[in-house]
Order: C-alpha cells, then structure tokens, then sequence
C-alpha cells in the first residue's frame, strides 16, 4: 500500500522553493508544516531535520557530490540536484535511516517526478557515494578559509569578513554554533499569565522547558511537535521571541503613558512586548511596508489581547509629517543582511551578496534620515539589527551621530544582565552566537537632546 504522503516529497518541493524561487526557508517550512498537520510527529521531525539539515550543509554535500559524479551539481537538473542533496545528508548525518533505503526511495522520487531515464544515474552516484563516505577528502586544513566553508557551509566572502573583524577563533564559535541542534527561546507574555504558570502549563503538554539565564521572563523550549498546537500559545501567553530581540524592550525602557513608533515591525515581537511592559498605559504603533505584513502584526496583537498597540500599513522611507517630534521611543529594527540569524534560517547564507550588504547599509541609512525626526527632544531611538556585519552596525551609528548632532549616544549597560555589560562597546552590544546565548544580534540607543536643558 502507497503511503498518501511521502515525507521525501515534501521535503524536495520545500528545497525546490527555496533554492529556485527563494522563499525564505522558515517561510515555506512552517507552511507545509501547518498544512500537513495531521501527520505524526515522527514524520514532521523527519521533514523538518532533512530539510533545515539539507540546507544547513548544502556547500559540504556539493562538495561531497561532486567527488562522485561526472556531472557536477551546478549542472544537474533542480529536482535531481535537491533528490541527491537530501539523501547524502540522510546518508551522512543520520545513521537511523540505512543508507540502501535512502537511495532506493531517492530513485523512487526521481521516478514519480518524470525523471525516469535518470534513475540509473542517480543510484550510481548515490551508491558510490554511500561506499566511500568515510573516505572523502576535504580541503586541507592549512587552506582555513576552504576548509572552513566545506566543514560548515559557509560562503567563503563571509568567512574573510568575519575572520578579519572577528578573529579565527570567534568565527568558528560562530560557525559551529549554527550547527547545533536549535531549541526556541519564547517570551512570557506577563500581561496574560507568570512565568511559573506558563511553564507549568507547557510542562503539562509534555514540552521541555527551561529558564534563560539571561532574563527572568524567557524559557527556552522544545520537545514539541507544533507550536500552534501549544494551548498557552493558542491563548496568547507566549511569544517566540530571541533574547537578543526581547532586550530591544529592555533597553528602550518605556515609562508609563509613553507614545512609541516601531517603523519596521512585522511581526511584532518588540512592539508587543513594549506594550505588554506599559502594562496597559500609553500606546504603540507597530508600523510595516505591506498589508500582508500588517496583518501578520495584526494578528499577533489579537493572539496576545494588547489593547494598547495598533498595526499600521506605513513606508519608513518615507517621511509622515503628522509624526515629527512625537514619539517618546521610535524603535528602528531595520532591514538588513541578517547573517545573526543563520543558525535559524540557513538559506540567507547563500542568498545574501556583498554588493546586497551595502545596499541594505544604505537603506539603514535612508530609513534613520526620514524617521530620526519623529522623535521628540527628550525622545529616544533604538536600532537594531539581527546581523553581525560593522557598516551595518557600528558603521552606522558613527554616520548617525555624525549626520544628526541633535543627538547622542546613550549608555545601554545598566539594561544588560551583569554577565553581558562587559562585551558593550562605544555604548553598544553585539551579540555574537556561540559567544552570547542568543541569535547575532546589535543594539544602539540614542538621546534626542533637549534644546531647554541648556
């Protein structure tokens, strides 16, 4: 009897998606994740390792691949390219399944995908490979930029860049981090419920659960199979939410009553939780480019029960005269090359270009000229951005105090758990993965001057 699913299926239209019309990995994965809901959670763990682990060791299996195969990978067809990067990840990182079954359901795949006349080719090339995986031969050591980008599939101009700001030693923190297996860091929602409740109530649905030691209201969790099967997600009392990202609140400081603007903030984890911490008083306007977006802000907003935050369809390169000098806080988590982030959404690696990081420099620098002005004097701004790349960061807060004198940087430490304030730098944190317990990650905070204080 044929099964009415086939995991190997799903995971090569889901690798087909991202590596041919560059849907965002996490994107697609929660999709058909929550489309097939009623499979079991053997089967969706199966799809969702095979794929986020194709990904993540997508450089390393090409590599390997074509040490076995006359046609090299950048020539193969997308579906028989995807067909044999799966199964040589299957077959190299995941010893329960026994490599002849991974390459005979890999030609059954080529087969029910029209691709008949390529089975023989597909098993040769996996079976020699099967034969002589304990035998492959990687770069040599001494070459470290090569090595590096096979061992852990990173592009080789993200490598230079690292080493060079960062130090070998850092980078390969970095680098082996992204490879470990990912727990999810969520946020109590304390306007809902505690965090002794919450993990009670998780604890009750079998979900692993564990305090961060960064922040008292952040549990790490896992052991589940679908978060939106989570009752205490379902009635709005979490958030899945970095830790890096929950200190945008904790820096920002909202007192009571203030009027915060969130200029890019889909899907609104940040501007949640500054209305959950101005426990009911003042307001925030999370702001997007897209409806589509908006909504998704929207929803969260309903999920929670907030009813101090409104979502609102806005360009923040373009400038909204009703703003100026009106917001107590404006958070600006700007677009950017998100390389912090890899460890979750591994595509962005092979994605992302040189000349894109500096176009995305310079869209940070567009946004902070239009928005700089709704502060009000006294006012405060927060950037952020979830890369580790200094134009991005640091490069932009000079720019910034340069261009606008009107304002001036703000020590973040008193913010920051003790164990963190002795990695800021020129008022600045960057979180590091694998250094810091959280995602890459780089926060600033800014002081509008008040002309009548002096």
């Amino acid at each position: 009897m044929t099964k009415a699913i086939d995991e190997r299926a799903l995971v090569l239209e889901i690798l087909l998606e991202i590596t041919k019309e560059h849907v965002p990995s996490h994107v697609v994965l929660y999709n058909t994740l929550a489309k097939y809901q009623y499979l079991e959670k053997r089967e969706r763990a199966f799809i969702t390792r095979v794929t986020e682990g194709t990904l993540e060791h997508m450089i390393e299996l090409d590599y390997i691949i074509n040490q076995f195969s006359k046609v090299k990978v950048n020539k193969m067809k997308p579906v028989i390219r995807n067909i044999i990067r799966s199964a040589v990840y299957q077959m190299k990182y995941m010893d329960s399944v026994p490599n002849s079954a991974v390459c005979n359901e890999a030609v059954k795949l080529a087969q029910k995908k029209g691709f008949g006349t390529l089975k023989g080719f597909v098993n040769g090339v996996l079976r020699n490979i099967a034969r002589n995986l304990a035998h492959v031969a990687y770069p040599d050591q001494k070459n470290t930029i090569e090595y590096l980008s096979v061992v852990y599939s990173m592009p080789e101009w993200i490598l230079e860049e690292w080493i060079e700001k960062l130090g070998e030693e850092c980078t390969k923190q970095m680098l082996e981090e992204f490879q470990r297996e990912k727990k999810v860091t969520i946020r109590c929602n304390l306007a809902k419920t505690t965090k002794e409740e919450l993990m009670k109530k998780l604890r009750s649905e079998q979900v692993e659960v564990e305090e961060h030691p960064y922040l008292d209201y952040a549990l790490i969790i896992g052991g589940f199979d679908y978060l939106g099967d989570l009752d205490a997600f379902l009635d709005g009392e979490l958030y899945v939410q970095d830790i890096s990202s929950m200190m945008v609140a904790e820096i920002a400081a909202p007192k009571e009553g203030d009027y915060i603007i969130d200029v890019c903030a889909a899907p609104g984890g940040k501007a949640l939780h500054l209305a959950e911490k101005l426990q009911g008083s003042g307001r925030v306007e999370a702001r997007d480019l897209t409806e589509n977006k908006v909504f998704f802000i929207e929803e969260n907003i309903e999920r929670t029960n907030l009813s101090n935050i409104t979502a609102r369809q806005q360009d923040a390169t373009v400038y909204d005269e009703k703003s100026r000098e009106t917001a107590d806080i404006l958070i600006a988590d700007l677009p950017c090359s998100g390389l912090g982030v890899i460890g979750k959404k591994p595509d962005i690696k092979y994605n992302m270009t040189k000349e894109q990081q500096e176009e995305l420099s310079g869209l940070q620098k567009t946004i902070l000229n239009t928005v700089h002005s709704y502060v009000k004097p006294g006012g405060y701004l927060v950037y952020s951005t979830c890369t580790i790349r200094e134009s991005e960061n640091m490069g932009n807060v000079r720019w910034f105090l340069e261009q606008f004198p009107e304002f001036e940087s703000v020590s973040i430490d008193r913010y920051l758990p003790e164990i963190l304030r002795k990695d800021t730098k020129e008022n600045c944190m960057q979180f590091l993965p694998g250094v810091h317990k959280s995602d890459g990650f780089f926060i600033a905070k800014f002081r509008k001057k008040d002309l009548a204080e002096s």
